[in-house]
């Protein structure tokens, strides 16, 4: 029997003290338009969003709305698609 995944975590507005713990500011910057394509996580990500507004469906899951403020948390071995309904700017970190 295949292993459970764990789901998406999201911490909505993080403090500011949290952020600066994680090293949020250190981390690279990735940006996408609005669009919808499929994505699997080999790693685990962790991910802050300075903008947008985006709709992250894991194969077989149920969707999950995440966007501007939210710093989320994509498990390892996940398989998903991404829907991005605002424009993406975003900062991340694979573990």
């Amino acid at each position: 029997m295949p292993s459970q995944i764990q789901p998406i975590q999201i911490e909505h507005q993080p403090s500011p003290e949290r952020l600066q713990q994680l090293g949020v500011w250190q981390w690279p910057i990735w940006r996408k338009e609005a669009s919808e394509f499929p994505w699997s996580y080999d790693q685990q990500e962790t991910c802050y969003f300075l903008e947008g507004e985006v709709i992250v469906t894991p194969d077989g899951g149920t969707p999950v709305s995440m966007g501007k403020g939210d710093l989320v948390t994509f498990p390892a071995g996940m398989s998903c698609t991404w829907t991005i309904r605002q424009d993406v700017t975003k900062h991340y970190h694979f573990e």
